[in-house]
């Protein structure tokens, strides 16, 4: 079959493309055959050798892909041959087949497409989560979300509405934020050109806002945090625009505010009946309020390393999605 593989930590360019053996699920363990597989930050991270999570070299790089079961370990039970699914795993998902432990896939939506089934669950579960169990978001409550074209980013402003807040999108260009628009957000900031904490404070009448959903860091979280209304949440869920910022924590005790980080995957892996639920959750969002993925464009396997350029040059609204 072919695999993308990372023989060396370094640039996505340096990716290549392999024929390997075909893999057999041992215990466990399920094999799916790649129709999709989403294109993820954290991938580009991984092959640089900057996540919290190194796997042994060579690898098969990506996090999420979507498919049909071909084959069954021992001790699977609840899944059969021919089933469309979509798969999580720490890396595996750009190739033509992927192992998987069966705690990690779900059964995909009949109405959901393979392109969507592999853009679909660590995004907006990353979002989900956040916004659910971290920021305790609730109905006519405001949120904040910055990178807000960005595939979290778009998530993020798609479940604030499902859960009834009022939606702020910050972007950095006028098309972002009108795709934002268009995904449900109730009032815009492009942060290339305005002040954000002025104008939360416009939009806001003062108050600030409840929570922040922050995928991006660096000179956009300290005017972020000090926009956090009393009680507000402040959520880190990257650091998408670069540096790690350092703020300035006595603004959180002037707000009774709180700094919450958002770690998806290993909530997920500590959590897997919660993680279920998340995602039968949103399951339903997608069938009854038209949560959908935006998909920037695809590229085709071969080209995976431009693909992970692409995403980290910030060059993308919404999913990169690889297709086999």
């Amino acid at each position: 079959m072919k695999a993308v593989q990372c023989v060396a930590f370094g640039a996505p360019e340096d990716l290549i493309v392999a024929d390997v053996p075909l893999p057999e699920p041992g215990p466990g363990e399920l094999r799916v055959r790649v129709h999709a597989a989403a294109v993820n930050y954290p991938d580009g991270l991984i092959v640089q050798g900057l996540y919290q999570h190194k796997p042994a070299l060579p690898f098969v790089p990506g996090l999420e892909a979507a498919g049909v079961i071909d084959a069954v370990g021992p001790g699977c039970s609840g899944f059969a041959p021919g089933e469309r699914v979509a798969a999580m795993a720490p890396v595996g998902a750009y190739a033509e087949a992927m192992i998987v432990p069966a705690e990690k896939v779900v059964k995909l939506d009949d109405a959901m497409s393979f392109v969507d089934g592999a853009a679909f669950c660590t995004t907006y579960g990353t979002a989900y989560h956040a916004l659910v169990q971290r920021g305790r978001l609730a109905a006519r409550e405001t949120l904040l979300v910055l990178g807000a074209a960005g595939g979290v980013g778009l998530a993020a402003v798609q479940i604030g509405k499902a859960l009834g807040a009022r939606v702020i999108a910050a972007a950095s260009t006028p098309g972002k934020l009108a795709l934002a628009e268009v995904m449900g957000a109730d009032a815009l900031i492009d942060y290339s050109v305005e002040d954000l904490r002025e104008r939360v404070k416009e939009i806001t009448e003062g108050r600030g806002v409840d929570v922040v959903y922050d995928p991006l860091g660096d000179r956009f979280a300290e005017p972020a945090m000090r926009s956090l209304a009393w009680d507000g949440r402040y959520l880190v869920v990257g650091f998408a625009a670069g540096e790690i910022p350092r703020l300035p924590t006595n603004i959180l005790l002037l707000k009774n505010a709180a700094i919450l980080g958002v770690f998806y995957g290993e909530w997920a892996r500590r959590e897997p009946a919660a993680n279920r639920d998340n995602l039968a959750a949103l399951f339903r969002l997608y069938r009854e309020a038209d949560l959908r993925p935006h998909i920037d464009r695809t590229f085709a396997l071969d080209d995976a390393g431009t693909a992970i350029r692409f995403l980290l040059d910030r060059k993308v609204m919404g999913k990169v999605v690889l297709t086999m």
